[in-house]
Order: structure tokens, then sequence, then C-alpha cells
């Protein structure tokens, strides 16, 4: 038992994991346009496919790295109570997915272009929120992707605008041809480095 007042040491941090085996992905968990596997894909919007490859420090695949993105639907509303619109989102758009990187450090997520809308910060760019887990990563980082269809929003995004001006290219994905029928994006990211990819404190 601690005596009262006791000086408490700090203990050492522990790396993020352990992590999951690839068998426990299934098929379809990184697509955010159904609501489930079995359900058929949403009918609003554009779909996308969003892809890129996770690095580390000196361009080293990231391999087993685990991402979660969630986004508004293709109006900007979530099926979320504390969205006030939510009665109004669309009822087949999941919106949240997790993928995981192969060999190479890629992934790849099906989702739609999404919308802009208005919270507490002001009004927000059509984006998608990721989140990277992966092993020697001491805590879980967030990052937000904007698409290059949206100057004008982009630009008077609040949290784009937080970024130093030098760096708020690396939030923009990169249009990469077509792929199984629709636009794909590419968005990279770099977990340390020269390029580093802005992270945000959640």
């Amino acid at each position: 038992m601690l005596k009262p007042n006791a000086k408490l040491l700090p203990t050492a941090s522990q790396t993020i994991g352990p992590f999951f085996p690839q068998t426990f992905f299934r098929e379809g968990d990184n697509d955010l346009t159904r609501v489930s596997a079995e359900a058929a894909p949403s009918r609003r919007g554009e779909r996308i496919l969003l892809r890129g490859v996770v690095r580390r420090e000196g361009g080293v695949p990231c391999v087993n790295a685990i991402l979660e993105a969630w986004q508004a639907d293709a109006s900007g509303r979530f099926r979320h109570p504390k969205d006030p619109e939510t009665a109004l989102a669309d009822p087949d758009f999941l919106g949240w997915g997790r993928a995981r990187t192969d060999a190479g450090g890629a992934y790849e997520f099906h989702t739609l272009l999404p919308g802009g809308f208005t919270d507490a910060t002001g009004a927000r760019a059509p984006h998608v929120e990721l989140a990277v887990m992966a092993s020697g990563l001491m805590r879980t980082l967030f990052t937000t992707v904007f698409f290059p269809d949206f100057p004008g929003p982009n630009a008077a995004d609040p949290v784009l605008a937080a970024v130093p001006e030098a760096r708020r290219a690396l939030l923009v994905a990169q249009p990469d041809g077509e792929a199984a029928g629709c636009r794909a994006f590419r968005f990279d990211l770099q977990l340390r480095g020269g390029a580093e990819t802005p992270f945000f404190v959640e």
C-alpha cells in the first residue's frame, strides 16, 4: 500500500501493440460505402478510391500498420446523434472503415467523395479523418486528408489553416488515375523524417 504523499515515479512508455493478424481483417472492412459486407453500397455521391503507402524514416515501408478512416457522407452529414441533421444522413453509408498495410506499406479505402459541413471550428472543407497505429509508435497518430477538388473550401478550412503554409500540401491527396471504375486519390503517409505528414493531437 502506498503511503500518503508518497512520490510516484514515472513508468516506462510502451509502444502500440500487439497487432492483429491478417486473418482478423475481413473482406470489405476497408469499404466505407456500405453498412455491412452484405449490404449494397450507397448510391449517393461519387465513389472514389483513397490509397497510398505508409513509410517510416528513410522511406522504409511500414508493414502491418492499421489505419482507420471516418468521414461525412456525400452531403456532409453523419449518421450520429450529435449531427443535428442525422435524420437526413445517407442510410446506406457507414462512413467508417479499417485497413492494414501490406508488405510494401500500401493501403486502400473504398469510399465516397465527402461533403463539407460546419462544426464548432467553422466551415470545414470535404475531408477524411485518418488514425494510424503501428508497431514502434508510442500513441495513435491522427491526420486529415483533403482533396484537390475544393481549393476554395480548403483555403478557408480552420484545421488546414493551422498547419504551416509550406506543409499544407502534405495533407492534400493527389489524383491517381482510375481504379475499379472510379477516380483514385493517393495519400502517402510519412511517419517521421523531412516530409513527415502533419499529425494532430486528439
